[in-house]
């Protein structure tokens, strides 16, 4: 059973946040009669076509006050009035609408847990996603990995089109702390839009690694390189492979617990060269076998 909580968020979630101005200042005092927060209003608001900002939505939050004469009655009333019920799915938020409500917001330490809902929604790499990285010369990551496809990932440029989701999670914890997008075209060439490749905005990104293989994997051996398809073209030979999404994690890997060979991609610039050599020095001098292997420059 929801709680309470719950049940005023799926109520606020079911209801158009593109109403005229008053509905939306009327839903969100109720909304916060109701026990929601700041982060609850600022998501919901992003998700309306007539979006004007976090900073006006931040303003006309602090504004609302218990005496507004507003209860959270009236949230409820207004979400039955559209059919709402208890047993309502909740409604998802376009990725783009999340990716509104994340600009100017300080670095979020985990993923926000509607993107990783959002992600967990998704399938295995498949269909578009599938012949994208084999037009790559990648070797396809198993299922439980954390590497997933979108056939209708939508872009801040407003594009929506095939999309590889990949999951970012802390090197040490195993955490997620993030989301990476990777934008294809309907033919499984790479993307025009631009740009192709995005993390989300407002969640931290140093430490972070993309699993493209579980830790269960790593019973002896691992394979690094900065991007998803380098790793993965890595991984036709060495597996299991991690993407540790750019030089500067590269450079700043841990030497983990029970990994005895490390495979790196060199990128072929002077950010990739230095970090693969920092990465390695540091595992050389925890007596772990060291491979470098040189490659194109390769972005994430």
């Amino acid at each position: 059973m929801l709680s309470d909580i719950d049940r005023a968020r799926a109520a606020l979630f079911h209801l158009d946040a593109g109403c005229d101005r008053e509905s939306w200042v009327r839903l969100g005092m109720a909304a916060k009669a109701a026990g929601l927060d700041l982060d609850d209003w600022l998501v919901w608001s992003a998700s309306g076509g007539n979006y004007g900002g976090e900073r006006e939505a931040r303003a006309v939050w602090r504004s609302f006050s218990a005496s507004g004469g507003v209860s959270a009655a009236t949230l409820f009333r207004a979400a039955m009035d559209t059919g709402w019920t208890d047993a309502s799915p909740p409604r998802q938020l376009s990725s783009r609408a999340a990716s509104r409500a994340d600009v100017d917001r300080p670095a979020r330490a985990t993923l926000d847990p509607r993107w990783l809902g959002y992600w967990r929604s998704l399938g295995a790499v498949r269909d578009i996603g599938r012949a994208y990285l084999e037009s790559r010369a990648c070797a396809l990551p198993p299922a439980d990995g954390d590497l997933r496809f979108d056939p209708d990932a939508e872009h801040p440029s407003g594009y929506v089109g095939p999309c590889l989701v990949a999951l970012v999670t802390d090197v040490l914890t195993g955490v997620p702390i993030s989301l990476h997008r990777t934008w294809v075209n309907a033919d499984g060439s790479k993307s025009d839009v631009d740009p192709p490749r995005l993390l989300l905005g407002g969640h931290r990104k140093a430490g972070g690694v993309i699993r493209l293989w579980p830790d269960e994997y790593l019973t002896q051996g691992l394979a690094i390189a900065e991007g998803i398809e380098t790793a993965l073209s890595l991984a036709r030979v060495f597996q299991p492979a991690w993407a540790m999404i750019d030089a500067g994690n590269l450079g700043k890997l841990p030497v983990l617990a029970g990994v005895d060979a490390l495979t790196i991609a060199v990128d072929d610039d002077p950010a990739g060269i230095r970090a693969a050599d920092t990465c390695a020095e540091r595992w050389a001098w925890c007596d772990r076998d060291v491979t470098l292997v040189e490659v194109g420059h390769d972005r994430a």
